[in-house]
């Protein structure tokens, strides 16, 4: 079966281009152009028509074929660069419909026949997938890294080097009678201790991988009307919250994703800290305390000119805050002193909010800096490496002149693992949930 998709945006555009993919893509390509002459790997200048009726779909296209195994799929294909109005898209994807042996295209379709054909590993169809959704410079960095293959390449290592210790006690349990050198087994055991000692790096990341992902986590909190929400609707550029003289507006959380200058960041406008006046009030409040717990960073906006501050708000200030003295268009002389990063402000005005997005920055980058070779960008890598380790693990406790057999099924179990992250082993059940991300076309 072959398939097509528009890998491109829906129009109006100038260009869009359609992929096919299967054993009977140049057939395709030969009806929809009325030319036997397709030459692979360059461009062929060219017109489209409906091979039913002979009608014109596209006067002035560009077709380039690939033929396999060189190409991304590792089966035939073509892209079809066509004009980008919706009429010829839906013209150019109604005939191919029509064709023999030739559906539309699963989401992540071609992505997955290119794992199955080993054209590209798990983790690489993840990191396409990751660079496409990519918003800000800091996903797309880190992506690219990933596409790369700098941490397939790291993983494959290590799973080599418990293969090759697995191997040494293998050769211990098949020729037991022979005078194999006790070295031998303290090499393997040495190299394992190491390798424990590499994942266990690995995990302890604070989840920067998936931090950078996702979006780090900050929260707006503070007194009651300080400019709170008005300084999310500043940050966002848009009205996400609804600002009002009234005391104790904001009751729910309102979060929204940014681009920090870069940085993802999920932005929760939280409930003015003070002594609840009512329920709804009170649960607000309970939210507010709840976010900035889990909170990768808390801004806590205050009033420059308030003359006591709440002790909730004091408890809360710690090395993961940034203090916003707002309002400084009504004094501009700071009134009040904290030992954490602060920043004296005017949200009103956009008075140094400059000062505080490169502050999130700054702060941000100290606390997911990570050494690691290889960044951990899925909660199913972080499984597998957490797998691999209690594998691991139980090698390390057995007795190695007692439990010999047993220790090196504990270290097969430990390569399984970690290839599977990879995709070296099975994978079937973890196919699905990996490419219904994708996007159609891809």
């Amino acid at each position: 079966m072959n398939i097509y998709a528009l890998s491109s945006g829906r129009g109006p555009s100038g260009i869009a281009i359609v992929r096919i993919s299967g054993s009977e893509t140049l057939k395709i390509c030969q009806n929809l152009t009325k030319s036997k002459d397709i030459k692979s790997n360059e461009v062929n200048f060219c017109k489209f028509y409906n091979p039913n009726n002979g009608n014109v779909i596209d006067p002035e296209a560009l077709l380039l074929w690939f033929p396999g195994p060189n190409s991304y799929t590792g089966e035939d294909l073509a892209e079809l660069q066509i004009h980008g109005s919706n009429a010829v898209i839906n013209a150019l994807l109604r005939v191919l419909s029509e064709q023999k042996n030739c559906r539309l295209a699963e989401p992540g379709e071609f992505t997955k026949i290119a794992f199955q054909n080993d054209k590209i590993d798990l983790l690489k169809a993840e990191s396409i997938g990751d660079l496409i959704h990519s918003e800000t410079e800091l996903q797309r960095q880190q992506a690219v890294k990933l596409v790369q293959g700098n941490a397939s390449n790291y993983y494959n290592d290590l799973r080599e080097k418990i293969v090759k210790s697995l191997a040494f006690i293998e050769a211990k349990i098949d020729f037991a009678e022979e005078d194999l050198p006790e070295k031998v087994l303290k090499d393997a055991h040495k190299s394992i201790k190491e390798i424990h000692s590499e994942i266990t790096k690995i995990i302890e990341d604070n989840k920067v991988g998936e931090k950078i992902r996702d979006g780090f986590r900050i929260s707006i909190t503070g007194e009651v009307n300080a400019g709170k929400s008005s300084l999310l609707n500043l940050l966002s550029k848009r009205e996400v919250a609804i600002v009002s003289d009234e005391a104790g507006t904001t009751r729910d959380v309102i979060e929204t994703y940014l681009n920090l200058d870069g940085y993802p960041v999920i932005l929760a406008d939280t409930a003015g800290i003070r002594e609840a006046k009512n329920e709804v009030e009170k649960k607000g409040i309970s939210l507010a305390l709840g976010k900035s717990k889990e909170a990768d960073l808390n801004i806590v906006v205050i009033d420059n000119s308030s003359k006591k501050i709440n002790n909730e708000i004091q408890n809360m200030i710690n090395k993961d805050t940034i203090i916003l003295l707002n309002k400084s268009d009504v004094s501009d002389k700071q009134n009040h002193k904290f030992d954490v990063d602060t920043v004296l402000a005017s949200v009103k005005n956009n008075k140094n909010i400059d000062k505080l997005i490169n502050l999130v920055k700054v702060k941000l980058s100290k606390k997911f800096t990570s050494n690691n070779s290889a960044l951990i960008t899925r909660e199913r890598h972080r499984a597998k490496l957490n797998d691999c380790l209690k594998e691991i693990d139980k090698f390390l406790k057995k007795d190695q002149n007692k439990d010999l057999e047993l220790a090196a099924e504990d270290l097969r179990m430990a390569t399984r693992h970690l290839g599977s992250i990879v995709g070296k082993v099975d994978v079937e059940e973890i196919l699905g949930s990996i490419f219904k991300d994708f996007c159609i076309g891809k």
